[in-house]
C-alpha cells in the first residue's frame, strides 16, 4: 500500500510540475507559412503554402488530428451537431469485484442496524453527457451537461436480511463549458482541452451523521478545472476542484476534503486497441496516508466490437461517498462499453 501511494504520489508531482512550468510556444508551421507566402510571390495558393509546411489547424478526422484525445473530441464534434444526443463522459462499465478489506459487520442504514457485507459485490457506472450550446462566440467553446450513476451492488449476499441489496448509488450531475484547443508546449506536449464547471455528488440519503453516526447521508459540491495534454498516445489529465462550503448544520461530511483533496491526476496511454489508465488523489495532500491510487486496462475480446474486457484496482480511500473515509483494497474484472480514450 505505502509503495503504491508512493509511486502514485510520486508521477502526480512529476506531471503537476510539467504542467505548471510549460507554456505554450510558438507554432514553427506558422513561421514557415509567413515566410514561404512572403518569398512565393503569386507562384503558390494558399493551400499550397499550408499544404508544404502542414497545417496546425485540427480538421475533423484529419490525419494532422489524429491523436487519442483528437479521435475522441472528433467523435464528440460529430455527434453534438445532432439533436437529443447522448454521448459517453466517463467510463460505462460492468464488473465483479473482490474486496480484501471488507469488514464483515457494519453499521448501515439507521440506528442500531448492522449489515454482513460480502467480499465480493458488482459495481456499474453509467455516465453520458449531452451538449447544451456549441461553438459559443464562435470560439470552439462547448456547453455540456453530464450525469454518472455508479452502484455498489451486494448481488451475492444470501442473508435473508440483506436479500442481496444495493449497499451504495452515487448520483454526480454536473455542468461546464470546455474550449478545445491544439497549443504546442515543450517536449513534444500538445495542450488540448480547458475546462471549467460546478458538480455534485451525493448517495440520495437522508440523515446528519454528526447527530446520528449510523446516518449515511453524503454529499458535496465543487467547482472543478479541467486541463488535458497529450503527447502522442500518452495524455494526462489534470482536474483541481474548490469545494463549496455549507452550512456546518447542513454538512454530512465535513471532513470529505482530508480524504478525497482538491484534486485528481489522470493518466492514460493508447496502445492499439489497449486503454491502460492510472488515477493518484490526494496522495500529496496528505503526505500518502489518506489518499487513493485507481488503475485500469480495457482490452478487446477477440472481433466483438461492442464491449471491451475491463480490470479495475483501486486502493485508498474515497471510493465511494457512504464510506469515503474508510480504505477500500479491491480488484474487478468485468467488461467496459466505453473508457477514457
Amino acid at each position: 500500500m505505502e509503495m503504491g501511494k508512493l509511486f502514485s504520489g510520486a508521477i502526480a508531482g512529476l506531471a503537476f510540475g510539467l504542467a505548471l512550468s510549460v507554456s505554450a510556444s510558438a507554432d514553427p508551421r506558422d513561421d514557415c507559412i509567413l515566410d514561404m507566402f512572403n518569398r512565393s510571390g503569386n507562384s503558390m495558393t494558399i493551400g499550397e503554402i499550408k499544404e508544404a509546411c502542414g497545417d496546425s489547424t485540427p480538421q475533423l478526422g484529419s490525419a494532422a488530428n489524429a491523436s487519442p484525445v483528437g479521435n475522441r473530441l472528433d467523435h464528440d464534434d460529430k455527434n453534438k451537431l445532432e439533436p437529443f444526443t447522448l454521448m459517453a463522459h466517463k467510463p460505462n462499465f460492468f464488473m465483479g469485484t473482490y474486496d480484501s478489506s471488507r469488514e464483515d459487520v457494519v453499521d448501515y442504514g439507521g440506528v442500531g442496524y448492522t449489515a454482513e457485507l460480502d467480499n465480493v459485490e458488482l459495481q456499474f457506472q453509467i455516465s453520458i453527457k449531452t451538449p447544451l450550446a456549441i461553438d459559443l462566440f464562435e470560439q470552439k467553446i462547448d456547453l455540456y451537461a453530464a450525469y454518472t450513476n455508479r452502484s455498489f451492488w451486494q448481488a451475492f449476499n444470501d442473508e435473508d436480511q440483506n436479500s442481496a441489496f444495493f449497499r451504495e448509488t452515487n448520483h454526480e450531475p454536473e455542468i461546464w463549458v470546455q474550449k478545445r484547443h491544439d497549443i504546442v508546449l515543450p517536449l513534444g506536449f500538445h495542450y488540448k482541452l480547458t475546462g471549467l464547471g460546478f458538480n455534485h455528488q451525493s448517495n440520495g440519503r437522508g440523515g446528519d451523521r454528526y447527530l446520528n453516526p449510523n446516518a449515511l447521508s453524503r454529499s458535496w459540491n465543487r467547482i472543478f478545472a479541467n486541463f488535458i495534454i497529450e503527447n502522442g498516445n500518452f495524455v494526462i489529465g489534470i482536474r483541481p476542484w474548490y469545494r463549496v462550503k455549507e452550512d456546518r448544520e447542513d454538512d454530512d461530511n465535513r471532513d470529505i476534503t482530508d480524504y478525497l483533496g482538491h484534486g485528481e491526476l489522470r493518466l492514460a496511454y493508447k496502445l492499439g486497441k489497449h486503454t491502460f489508465a492510472m488515477m493518484s488523489r490526494n496522495n500529496l495532500e496528505s503526505g500518502f496516508s489518506d489518499g487513493a491510487i485507481e488503475a485500469s486496462w480495457s482490452f478487446p475480446i477477440g472481433t466483438y466490437p461492442y464491449v471491451k474486457g475491463y480490470v479495475q484496482y483501486f486502493s485508498g480511500y474515497g471510493e465511494s461517498l457512504a464510506d469515503y473515509d474508510q480504505y477500500n483494497s479491491r480488484i474487478g474484472l468485468g467488461v467496459a462499453l466505453s473508457d477514457w480514450l
